[in-house]
């Protein structure tokens, strides 16, 4: 049902207003005056009066308003649609003068100018209302079309955003793995199986708008699982997950920028005294992602150019995906590096 009225609108908007004018105009030239009401006047006078005035006002409406609209020329429209007008109303006056008395001028009030500026005034309210529904029907359909392509526009550009993501991703991941495979580690062919999951995730169930939180947590362990294997387990990583992630929806790939960026960033070749910690949460239909890492004093310039521009990236991404309904605080001193997002489902 309301797939219907949303297809039909506009004439449901036409067959409304004709009702209730022709509603009221009934009831005016019937029960609206004295004495009992003479059908056989009042029903040709009805149909003749409803038929005219749609006929002057759907002119207008179809013919000469999508010509002003198109060419926006004001002084050409008054100039080809009044004289129209005019004679239109005109031949309404002399059919209803014709149907209520057959020119015999025995009822001198259809021959008096208040009748006739009767008929001129409905004439013009009506044709001037049907415009403005006209106006009003273009307004709304430009603004629609509009909408359209914006949420085209920015449905390309946040595709456009994850695909500078994947392939980074795709290179820190192999990455990992040539580490083991240097190493000559026994545990290659389950970071290979690890690999494969996360490469599926990105390449196939990440090309939703919105995918489970549970299947990004699920890839974020991956890539924890990948960097611990490479980093021998010296370096200390926790990751905690509270609350009920199973019916959480979000972007995809967006929370593991901020994770990818800490391992990027905050841990030294040899692990020293790094340390990642991250925490999500979810509660009553808002998200709250922490990750904190520690902060390598020899680069300090060269992680913050570096990361700017993947910062900048997931800022877009976020603004594309939850305008409106997401906070992201990013602070820094010498020791510790830390981000804290918050997104409103």
């Amino acid at each position: 049902m309301e797939n219907f009225f949303q297809r039909h609108k506009k004439t449901l908007l036409h067959v409304a207003f004709w009702a209730m004018y022709a509603s009221y105009f009934f009831y005016n030239i019937s029960y609206g005056r004295k004495g009992e009401p003479d059908w056989e006047r009042i029903m040709p006078d009805f149909l003749f009066h409803v038929i005219s005035l749609f006929a002057i006002s759907y002119v207008n409406y179809f013919f000469f308003l999508p010509r002003l609209l198109k060419t926006g020329k004001i002084g050409q429209y008054f100039i080809t649609y009044v004289p129209i007008f005019l004679g239109m109303t005109y031949l309404a006056l002399l059919g209803k003068q014709y149907l209520l008395d057959r020119f015999t001028h025995d009822d001198t009030w259809m021959y008096s100018l208040r009748f006739g500026l009767n008929v001129f005034v409905a004439a013009f309210f009506v044709t001037a209302f049907v415009g403005l529904m006209k106006f009003v029907e273009d307004y709304f359909e430009l603004e629609a079309h509009n909408r359209e392509l914006e949420n085209r526009q920015l449905t390309s550009e946040l595709r456009f955003l994850k695909a500078q993501v994947n392939p980074h991703f795709l290179f820190n991941t192999l990455n990992n793995l040539y580490y083991l495979a240097v190493n000559q580690s026994d545990q290659t062919p389950e970071v290979i199986a690890k690999l494969s999951g996360m490469m599926r995730y990105m390449i196939h169930e990440s090309n939703a708008e919105k995918v489970p939180l549970s299947k990004e947590v699920e890839y974020m362990e991956n890539y924890l699982d990948l960097e611990r294997l490479r980093l021998n387990e010296e370096v200390p990583i926790t990751f905690e997950v509270n609350g009920d992630i199973a019916g959480a929806r979000v972007t995809p790939l967006i929370l593991i920028t901020f994770l990818e960026n800490a391992f990027k960033h905050g841990i030294g070749n040899n692990g020293g005294n790094s340390w990642i910690t991250v925490s999500l949460t979810v509660n009553d239909g808002t998200i709250v992602y922490k990750v904190a890492n520690s902060v390598l004093q020899h680069n300090e310039k060269t992680v913050r150019e570096a990361s700017g521009l993947g910062l900048a990236n997931v800022r877009r991404r976020l603004d594309l995906s939850y305008p409106g309904n997401h906070q992201l605080d990013v602070t820094e001193d010498d020791e510790r590096y830390s981000v804290n997002l918050k997104i409103t489902l």
